[in-house]
């Protein structure tokens, strides 16, 4: 990529990749903060940051911040993350100074004034509710709880209802002084962008970042365990789940290769002996998240209560075999091309690219050339695949099921049937 990288003096680093074809510029900031980062006391403040800042600055009420933007035809936009915040927008090239001074003003001149906090507590605490309503997010909830128990990577990113309703103007400040440093910060920009002068727009900007002391976090340690919700519902919503691997670790590329190959596709070994042969779900797919310190690799399916007698059997036999058989170079090839597509086609996108530039310099300090990311993906070998099923299938057990479940098997039993 034909990208460019300046660190001010104050920490902050800018990043931008320059495209003259296009006609607008895809931009924002990502802080390398998120719920990971917050105690049980806190949990859900660096999401309703997220919502907080958009509400008023010394300078913009709510609705000028919104206005502002939206008046140049401009897409602003936000989300929280377990390990980043990030605020973000997609502007035409020639409103980028709009969006670089917006994005500066919320970060470092926000009120949080009271009537607006008393709002969005509730439109958070709605939100909360809406997610408790959906079992298949309910679901993974309890999943990151079984995986990471009794830290802050098991917790919720939305927070607790009653912990949301505590935070006050004071809370959201204190927060913002220890966490929103400008080194833990990266300004990333994707498009028709002139790099030296969105260098000089962001000092001119970000003039009052803090300069907080990187916070000691205790390293994530993967648990396991079993933990069920029985509704009123016409389904079962159930993820397996296993130990993974960081951002950093040898078996990442490896493990992203495994999972679109066991689960990632219409063609994978689970959505064809699962849903094409034996109709038990509708959906059915594996995944594997990384974090900079952890990973986790699951199955999710939702199926009916009926279904869950077969359903279980099925997919645990599926992970014996996979354990014990090494798989074809035919649908190893299928897979890596998947992976490769997905990363080549990513590159077509301003907004994908600017969060790509972000991310790589977060996690390895660096950007990583597109060759070296396909090369890794193209050296995965059938051995690494068995391999890495090896390591994910003997890590403890994350069970967790919602919905309507009476037929699901007995947590121990599923150990055992997935052992070789």
């Amino acid at each position: 990529m034909n990208s460019q990288i300046t660190v001010l003096p104050n920490g902050l680093t800018i990043v931008t990749n320059t495209r003259k074809q296009l006609e607008t510029v895809s931009l924002g900031i990502w802080v390398k903060r998120g719920s990971k980062y917050e105690t049980e006391k806190t949990n859900g403040i660096s999401h309703f940051l997220e919502h907080m800042a958009f509400k008023g600055t010394t300078t913009r009420t709510a609705k000028e911040i919104t206005e502002e933007i939206e008046a140049v035809g401009g897409i602003p936009n936000a989300y929280t993350s377990r390990e980043v915040t990030a605020y973000y927008a997609k502007m035409l090239k020639g409103d980028v100074k709009i969006a670089v001074d917006m994005i500066a003003d919320i970060l470092q001149n926000s009120t949080f004034p009271e009537n607006e906090l008393i709002k969005e507590r509730e439109v958070v605490v709605q939100e909360i509710k809406q997610a408790i309503d959906t079992p298949d997010d309910v679901v993974f909830d309890y999943f990151q709880e079984l995986a990471f128990q009794n830290q802050p990577l098991g917790r919720t990113i939305l927070g607790p209802i009653e912990t949301v309703r505590s935070f006050n103007q004071e809370s959201l400040k204190n927060y913002i002084k220890s966490n929103y440093s400008a080194s833990n910060m990266v300004l990333s920009a994707a498009g028709n962008i002139d790099h030296d002068e969105f260098v000089r727009l962001a000092i001119s900007a970000f003039t009052n970042l803090n300069s907080s002391k990187e916070p000691i976090i205790q390293p994530s340690i993967y648990n396991g365990g079993f933990k069920m919700l029985e509704r009123d519902i016409e389904q079962a919503h159930v993820v397996l789940g296993f130990k993974g691997f960081d951002y950093k670790h040898k078996n990442y590329y490896p493990s992203l290769v495994f999972s679109t190959l066991f689960g990632g596709g219409m063609s994978s070994r689970l959505f064809q002996e699962i849903r094409e042969e034996r109709g038990l779900v509708y959906s059915v797919y594996s995944f594997a998240n990384s974090y900079s310190d952890n990973g986790l690799f699951g199955i999710y399916a939702g199926t009916g209560d009926e279904e869950l007698k077969e359903f279980t059997p099925a997919v645990c036999s599926e992970i014996r075999k996979v354990r014990t058989d090494l798989v074809t170079e035919k649908e190893l090839d299928r897979a890596k091309v998947q992976i490769k597509a997905g990363i080549l086609m990513s590159l077509e996108s301003s907004s994908a690219v600017s969060e790509m530039q972000a991310r790589h310099l977060m996690v390895y300090g660096k950007l990583l050339p597109i060759e070296d990311l396909v090369e890794r993906v193209e050296n995965v070998t059938t051995q690494q695949m068995r391999d890495v099923a090896n390591e994910i299938f003997a890590s403890n057990l994350s069970y967790a099921a919602v919905g309507s479940i009476s037929n699901l098997e007995d947590y121990e039993k599923i150990k055992e049937m997935i052992k070789v």
